[in-house]
């Protein structure tokens, strides 16, 4: 994938793409749905999506508790494995975000991306104070050539699938129907970080990978899967919480991950660990041992629900 975040020089190869528009925080099945719907017509395009970063939402809103479910990375990873080549990343600051939803459409997408056709859902807006509807969008894109799909919600029993209601189902504890939502597990992607080494003396080494900008999920243990650096992918348990039978105060929340069977050094890596079972609850223990009891507990059982032999002799 070819990640541009200037509009204003975007390169020959670049340009004439069939572009899928909006925010795709989590890159869900209903994303999945615009993006097809872009290549559908026209499929001798360049297969693209126009995004912002960060999240307009961060911009007006900075006071929120964090709620992204993918940063830019993570983002550009799913959107690369549905088949994008080109990503226009587009800075959301104080300036662009005065920016009319004319410009936008007249400078940005037909001069500046030379778009051939654009794809969104109905809910799409943009420009000043969100000036900008699928009725502008429409009216304007064909004044100017450009061919434009609007790709209806998609939806189930429950209503229409959206991020944030996959954001819900992972504060609520349910990471395998967020999965199923978005069509993968729901990944925290960072870098390692040096941690106090407490969990080597209780047998069960971790790498401490803070949440930074994401969305906090419900606190506890979960079986997980881990994608390391060189692509390959190892299987594991991880607490995400404040670890409150050895952390004072109120430290914010971290994801520690036990990668099971695995030796390495990972301080200074980026991993991006897969959410894929919940399960327990965070919660404080009397002592160190009892804590130590636990998590080899926890450990057995998330070896269980992702098939492997409850130790490596097994």
């Amino acid at each position: 994938m070819e990640i541009l975040r200037d509009w204003r020089a975007v390169p020959e190869r670049a340009r004439g793409a069939s572009i899928a528009l909006g925010n795709f925080d989590g890159v869900h099945r209903g994303h999945a749905l615009i993006l097809e719907a872009a290549h559908r017509a026209r499929p001798d395009a360049p297969r693209a999506v126009l995004t912002f970063e960060p999240h307009p939402r961060e911009l007006f809103r900075p006071e929120d508790p964090p709620f992204r479910l993918t940063l830019s990375a993570e983002r550009a990873a799913a959107l690369t494995a549905l088949g994008v080549t080109v990503l226009y990343e587009l800075p959301f600051d104080w300036p662009f975000s005065e920016l009319s939803a004319e410009i936008f459409v007249t400078e940005i997408l037909h001069r500046g991306l030379g778009a051939r056709h654009l794809a969104c859902g109905p809910d799409f807006a943009f420009g000043h104070r969100r000036g900008g509807d699928v009725g502008f969008l429409s009216a304007r894109a064909e004044a100017l050539g450009i061919g434009l799909s609007v790709v209806p919600l998609l939806t189930d029993t429950e209503g229409p699938i959206s991020s944030t209601r996959i954001r819900r189902l992972l504060q609520e504890g349910y990471p395998e129907r967020a999965a199923s939502e978005l069509g993968r597990p729901w990944a925290i992607r960072g870098p390692v970080i040096t941690g106090d080494r407490r969990g080597r003396t209780l047998g069960f080494p971790t790498a401490n990978i803070p949440l930074g900008r994401h969305l906090e999920p419900a606190r506890g243990v979960y079986a997980v899967r881990v994608r390391l650096p060189d692509g390959t992918e190892r299987p594991g348990v991880a607490n995400l919480g404040r670890r409150p039978t050895v952390a004072s105060g109120t430290p914010e929340s971290r994801l520690e991950v036990h990668l099971f069977d695995f030796a390495g050094d990972l301080y200074g890596t980026e991993l991006s660990i897969g959410l894929l079972h919940y399960l327990r609850p965070e919660r404080r223990f009397p002592d160190l041992a009892a804590l130590t009891a636990q998590i080899a507990e926890d450990a057995a059982k998330a070896r269980r629900l992702l098939d492997l032999p409850l130790s490596p002799s097994a």
